[in-house]
């Protein structure tokens, strides 16, 4: 807990129940990246896997872990999918900034991700389908459209060389040239 700014942060975590929810066990450790199942977790925390089956329906049942999803090799995956980063630049609406917008973006099946950011645009809209003409399709027909969507811009991934923290294979290099150090 030395991360915390202030006794304030501390008092709120604590107010609002997320605090022991920081101290599970199970919390911390899927917190330092460890990708364990039940039983690994609970022989590494000397747990039953009953006990870290409730710390972790806890932790799902307070909005903190919100789902297991398997991380994917995208160049296998490029295969039956293309992926795009679109930047989305908006007009702020009166008492509620880019939150109703955003929800409503995020909502569109196609999208996997939606952030906001700083910079030039405030949304970054990260999408999957079929092929380049499906997402072409989505930004022009469904988020382009929207009111209060001022333009975007459309960024595909050609290739991935680490996804979720894993590093991806790539095929060996030709190697018919040698290899040249300064």
């Amino acid at each position: 807990m030395a991360n915390l700014a202030s006794d304030f942060e501390l008092a709120f975590l604590e107010e609002t129940r997320i605090l022991p929810l920081i101290m599970n066990e199970v919390f911390k450790l899927l917190a330092e990246g460890e990708r364990l199942n039940e039983s690994q977790m609970a022989d590494v925390l000397g747990l039953s896997v009953e006990e870290v089956e409730a710390q972790m329906a806890a932790l799902q049942e307070k909005g903190v872990l919100l789902g297991w999803i398997p991380i994917l090799n995208p160049s296998v995956e490029q295969e039956h999918a293309v992926r795009a980063a679109i930047e989305v630049k908006l007009t702020p609406e009166r008492g509620g900034g880019f939150n109703r917008l955003a929800n409503r973006i995020s909502r569109f099946d196609e999208v996997e991700s939606c952030y906001l950011m700083s910079g030039a645009y405030d949304l970054l809209v990260v999408v999957k389908e079929a092929s380049l003409h499906k997402v072409a399709q989505f930004v022009a027909e469904r988020l382009s459209t929207i009111e209060g969507v001022l333009s975007t811009a459309t960024h595909f991934m050609l290739r991935a060389y680490k996804e979720q923290g894993y590093m991806i294979e790539q095929p060996a290099e030709d190697k018919d040239r040698l290899d040249v150090t300064p």
